[in-house]
């Protein structure tokens, strides 16, 4: 989300997508025109899925311009509604500037309609990638898993060999990545929310006697009142819609920070929080939230827009001064020239 281009949805795509959760749309292009995201056409579902694919989708598509292409499945999730097939179309043809700027978008759209509900995405550069045959091999592909290396091979004979400990067996499992505590449905509900734009800051934190992972506040705040948020004497999780300017370029970038007061926090309450932190990662990404840099402080009078500037858009040195060979001590006297010493030696 760092190279986003501050393209958003216009109030016609926003409306569209509601209809494209109840049902009402099978297939939707989207275009960027007039540094908006828009409508350019859509269509209703006639019969299955694979039946309206090749009828519906391949007049979509035009040979030097990119597009989006939201495509619904007859699938469908618990929480997210039905799946979605997410197809990006960049031609080898179009202008380079046009697939920069489809590509730098991709990201804005994908949070806006809900990460959660897109099953799949499909990448094409030629109308052949994004037919029903093309989507199929992709599919398959995606399936065959990758030849290990011998390294690879390695660590999962490790990882089967490794002992799991059992944190609590009726709520969580502990294995290599973390601890993964429950979440309340009120903290859901918010991270959800914020991938959709309502909340520029949530707060989160974890009961340590009920082990679970609670709300504290959901809502708008500015840069300069940010750190006020952040508590001196306990643990928390934070995400925050660092919402600023770089290089002339309007951004939005959800950042993930794991605040952790020093020695106050009592060894259990830091240890949690570090051992969950890895699997509530997981979930919120799985919510629809992108989030665009982990950050640790200590502190709230850490979070300033300089640091979250420097951290986002790290400096980089283009003019870094060659190494230069230092100079040898003074007085070492003349070199010895060995080679001609060994000569000698032979002759004598």
């Amino acid at each position: 989300m760092s190279h986003q281009t501050g393209i958003k949805a216009n109030d016609a795509l926003k409306k569209l997508f509601a209809k494209c959760r109840d049902g009402k749309i099978r297939v939707l292009k989207i275009s960027i025109e007039n540094e908006e995201l828009i409508p350019a056409s859509s269509s209703k579902p006639v019969g299955k899925w694979q039946d309206d694919y090749s009828r519906l989708v391949k007049p979509l598509i035009e040979e030097n311009q990119p597009a989006y292409i939201l495509y619904r499945l007859d699938t469908k999730s618990p929480d997210s509604g039905y799946d979605w097939l997410f197809i990006s179309w960049s031609p080898d043809t179009a202008p380079i500037r046009q697939k920069m700027l489809y590509a730098s978008t991709k990201a804005t759209l994908k949070q806006e309609f809900g990460t959660a509900s897109i099953k799949d995405e499909l990448h094409g550069t030629i109308p052949d990638d994004i037919t029903l045959d093309g989507y199929n091999r992709h599919k398959k592909n995606d399936a065959t898993p990758a030849p290990l290396t011998s390294a690879e091979e390695e660590l999962v004979e490790l990882k089967k060999t490794a002992i799991h400990t059992d944190y609590n067996v009726e709520t969580r499992h502990q294995t290599l990545s973390g601890v993964a505590f429950p979440v309340t449905d009120e903290a859901k509900q918010a991270i959800t929310e914020m991938g959709k734009g309502l909340h520029e800051y949530v707060q989160l934190k974890i009961d340590l006697d009920e082990e679970k992972i609670h709300l504290v506040m959901a809502c708008d705040v500015s840069l300069d009142k940010l750190p006020t948020k952040v508590p001196a004497d306990s643990a928390r999780y934070h995400l925050y819609n660092f919402k600023h300017t770089h290089e002339g370029d309007y951004m939005e970038c959800i950042v993930f920070i794991y605040s952790m007061p020093g020695y106050s926090c009592s060894i259990k309450e830091r240890m949690l929080y570090s051992s969950c932190k890895a699997p509530f990662l997981d979930l919120i990404q799985s919510l629809g939230v992108n989030i665009t840099k982990k950050l640790e402080i200590d502190d709230g009078k850490e979070l300033t827009e300089d640091y979250l500037q420097e951290e986002l858009h790290p400096k980089v040195n283009l003019h870094r001064p060659k190494f230069a060979k230092p100079k040898g001590p003074p007085g070492r006297g003349a070199k010895r020239i060995t080679k001609v010493q060994e000569v000698e030696n032979q002759e004598a």
